[in-house]
């Protein structure tokens, strides 16, 4: 093939993105990533690593964790603490310039070639292929493209992507004393905020702090002040951040394609993350993976591509999709009742559901299909 002709192009080096192009260039498929920056490079993120993506992840790459979370202080909009420990790990915290640049070695360990500030312009396809256009006029050309360049990217809108839950997430990354860095190790802290569907998290990687808030977009003076006031309650209104950044989170509606033609969408481009906590690692991983596979043996499979990439779709019915419904009824009672959330948090039941998701040994759904927890999940929804 020329250099520009491939049989899987993916768009973006996240975790969608690299998930995408290790599977299918382990499959043989002869793969590309085309990265707008350059690895290592910041990404405003919490970085909080559940079960679910240290399982996807470690099958490739070993984790760079920080931290490994044993404990957990959660509040009500800065009210009625309470601290849980267990004595397995909740959550392995990473960094994005260390996790995704792991994972560009794997895939390029996996045979696939990154090509790195290679930002594309437009996505396109003829009869054969899909085509990405770059910033310097050239263009890709590919049996199958996978868009994972993010919420805000080409590729979800070329796809026609739809979502119905928008929110603004503001995170700081704050330079710490080794003193406040052992007062934070091994812990993290939720809180529940004042925005309805709102919360806050500080997420300790040893020698700095992540410290962020998210609520529904259309509220931003009510974000950032609930960023400045959980940030000044903390006393850590005092260390100057090393990243002072903001984003929009995307969450697809049902009806939404993650299809066009030859070109899938996957992750953030998909909007495939989890309603309520906004988790998003975890579906990039493995939507990736599962878009990778698809595209690979649609790549294989000559002029029969539809059969294979169709796959794809009904994949995320099966695997993803049915989480984020889940999601969405926990943000709805969330939204409308998080004091009954943060009492049953507290219980003895309660904490060991939300231990067992942090590990991956169960997800939302399982919690909503709980009978206890359904009739719980209904009353509050609708009240």
């Amino acid at each position: 093939m020329p250099e520009a002709e491939w049989d899987v192009a993916v768009v973006g080096g996240g975790p969608a993105g690299l998930a995408a192009a290790i599977e299918a260039a382990g499959a043989g498929a002869r793969t590309v990533v085309l990265e707008r920056g350059a690895h290592p490079r910041y990404k405003t993120c919490g970085g909080g690593l559940i079960g679910t993506s240290l399982a996807v992840a470690g099958a490739h790459v070993a984790v760079p964790a920080r931290e490994q979370i044993t404990m957990a202080t959660v509040t009500l909009a800065g009210r009625r603490p309470f601290t849980r420990t267990d004595d397995r790990p909740l959550l392995a915290m990473v960094t994005r310039e260390e996790f995704d640049d792991a994972l560009r070695g794997a895939a390029e360990a996996a045979g696939a070639t990154v090509r790195q500030r290679c930002p594309v312009r437009g996505v396109s396809q003829e009869e054969s292929h899909a085509l990405a256009r770059l910033a310097d006029g050239a263009s890709i050309r590919a049996r199958v493209l996978v868009g994972a360049d993010g919420s805000a990217g080409v590729c979800g809108r070329y796809v026609g992507v739809r979502c119905g839950q928008v929110d603004l997430g503001l995170e700081l990354e704050l330079p710490v004393t080794p003193g406040v860095q052992d007062e934070w190790r091994e812990r993290i802290l939720l809180d529940w905020g004042p925005i309805p569907g709102s919360y806050g998290w500080v997420f300790p990687k040893r020698d700095r702090l992540t410290v962020g808030v998210i609520a529904a977009r259309g509220q931003g003076e009510r974000t950032r002040l609930y960023l400045r006031d959980f940030t000044s309650r903390l006393g850590l209104a005092g260390f100057p951040p090393a990243q002072d950044s903001g984003h929009l989170t995307r969450c697809r509606q049902d009806d939404s394609p993650v299809r066009r033609g030859r070109v899938l969408a996957a992750g953030d481009a998909a909007g495939l993350l989890e309603p309520w906590t906004r988790e998003g690692i975890s579906f990039a991983l493995r939507s990736g993976t599962l878009a990778g596979s698809a595209a690979a043996a649609a790549a294989a499979s000559g002029s029969e591509v539809d059969p294979a990439l169709d796959g794809y779709l009904a994949a995320l019915r099966r695997e993803l999709i049915p989480e984020m419904a889940a999601g969405r009824r926990l943000l709805t009672a969330f939204s409308r009742h998080p004091g009954a959330f943060h009492a049953g948090l507290a219980t003895g039941k309660g904490w060991r559901m939300f231990g067992r998701f942090c590990r991956g040994e169960m997800t939302w759904l399982d919690v909503a299909r709980n009978p206890l927890a359904g009739i719980a999940l209904s009353v509050l929804s609708r009240t």
